[in-house]
């Protein structure tokens, strides 16, 4: 049985935040602030430059101890040896993934209503991506679910559940006082000028919640 990771503070990248920086560094600026948890998403890059850079992050990953999580492309999860995948309503469903990835790797389904959170435990998820918990300026299509549509998720979930959208160090604390694992942050991580200072901002609110 493999190990569930620590959820509590779940770095997801957007070149478009990086404000001109690179990728890997600000990523290595983020766990050594404390991240716990590493999804590389990247929307508009072709296969091999997708390859190439999971390839750099997961060696990163691996000399902080932090697992890296794949958005999408199980085929680059497998190739780059990453510890397993993040799949949204729209992709490959889990069911289908398991059969291709088996039983060590972990996959995480996004969520937005307890509808989805349930099919999701029934199809043998990890973990739950639930959101946009504040709302998102990265996916502009997701409906905003609130703390109250979290906490619901939260409380009938049989899995870890994260929680994502518009988190910031700010308002991190209500994500887990919903009952949530933790938070998947985006811009509320890389945008941010001092980065590894943001992540020990919320490191030290998590360390409320460790159980």
């Amino acid at each position: 049985m493999k190990a569930q990771p620590d959820y509590s503070i779940y770095l997801v990248t957007d070149d478009g935040c990086l404000q001109g920086r690179a990728l890997i560094d600000c990523v290595r600026e983020a766990l050594e602030g404390g991240v716990t948890l590493v999804q590389y998403r990247a929307k508009t890059a072709s296969s091999a430059e997708m390859y190439a850079e999971a390839l750099q992050l997961k060696a990163l990953c691996d000399s902080f101890n932090v697992p890296l999580i794949i958005n999408d492309r199980l085929d680059i999860a497998m190739a780059v040896g990453a510890a397993g995948v993040h799949l949204g309503q729209d992709d490959l469903p889990c069911a289908a993934a398991r059969k291709i990835l088996g039983e060590d790797y972990i996959i995480g389904v996004s969520a937005h209503n307890p509808a989805e959170a349930k099919a999701a435990l029934q199809s043998g998820a990890d973990y739950l991506g639930c959101g946009a918990v504040f709302g998102t300026a990265t996916k502009a299509d997701v409906k905003k679910l609130g703390t109250d549509g979290l906490a619901a998720i939260c409380k009938a979930k049989g899995l870890p559940v994260v929680g994502i959208g518009g988190v910031t160090a700010d308002n991190y604390r209500e994500v887990r006082a919903a009952g949530a694992d933790g938070a998947a942050i985006v811009s509320g991580i890389l945008a941010q000028p001092d980065i590894s200072a943001t992540v020990r901002a919320i490191a030290k609110v998590s360390q409320e919640f460790a159980k």
